[in-house]
């Protein structure tokens, strides 16, 4: 099994501040997410950019990793301690599909690790709810002026005997001026409820256009169809709109 370094995927000093983490994370992710990059290898890069910054954003993950020492490489033949982790338990654990992601490397560093704590830690786990997606309908005027909209929003809801429902509930949404059909724009912790306590998810809204009377939109562009004499074509004539 192959040591890797996580500081170096994410291109970082081993004192690299959370804040510094963070930002590596978020431009190396849109550097490599597939559905952007154009590399070959883009996947596995984001893939184990994602599996770096799961472990370097955890203070408890983190602090355990650096326990390992500095004096590996990257590629080098890896094999942990016994007990190298004792004294640190990690919230959350993960899921199977959260494992089909991550390398052999840092299922044996942190998996079984996860798992135990999971049991130890029976009632206090807490998970981030969904990010929930919807289209809000605005007029043109409105893209081009900005404005305050009210949307409806229906999230699925288990009632006291366990059947699924629906709960409603209303949200006044500020729309900037310039929008453009197919934009999104992300409200933190709007989304679905998180799990004991976790933070809600967030809700990213994609804003689409009422149809208009005069104008047609096609992109970030805006035509007018105007009937003019074909004197006028040949000739040119100024007329008002």
């Amino acid at each position: 099994m192959d040591y890797k370094d996580y500081y170096k995927v994410l291109g970082v000093e081993r004192s690299a501040s959370q804040s510094d983490i963070k930002k590596a994370y978020r431009r190396l992710a849109r550097k490599y997410h597939p559905d952007v990059s154009k590399e070959a290898d883009a996947e596995a890069q984001f893939k184990e950019v994602g599996e770096a910054y799961e472990v370097l954003k955890d203070p408890e993950k983190r602090a355990a990793y650096d326990q390992l020492g500095n004096n590996w490489q990257s590629g080098e033949q890896f094999k942990p301690p016994p007990d190298w982790n004792s004294g640190y338990e990690y919230s959350g654990g993960f899921s199977d599909a959260d494992s089909a992601a991550f390398s052999d490397f840092f299922e044996s560093l942190f998996r079984e690790r996860s798992t135990a704590g999971k049991r130890r830690s029976a009632g206090r786990y807490s998970a981030q709810g969904q990010d929930s997606h919807a289209k809000i309908q605005i007029s043109l005027e409105d893209a081009y002026h900005g404005t305050v909209s009210s949307i409806t929003l229906r999230h699925p809801q288990l009632d006291a005997s366990g059947h699924l429902g629906f709960s409603e509930r209303q949200l006044n949404v500020n729309i900037p001026k310039g929008v453009y059909a197919g934009q999104h724009i992300r409200l933190k912790g709007q989304g679905q409820a998180g799990i004991d306590n976790g933070e809600s998810g967030d809700l990213y809204l994609e804003i689409a256009f009422n149809p208009h009377s005069i104008y047609r939109v096609e992109g970030k562009n805006v035509y007018l169809d105007v009937p003019i004499t074909p004197w006028e074509a040949v000739l040119g004539e100024q007329i008002t709109i």
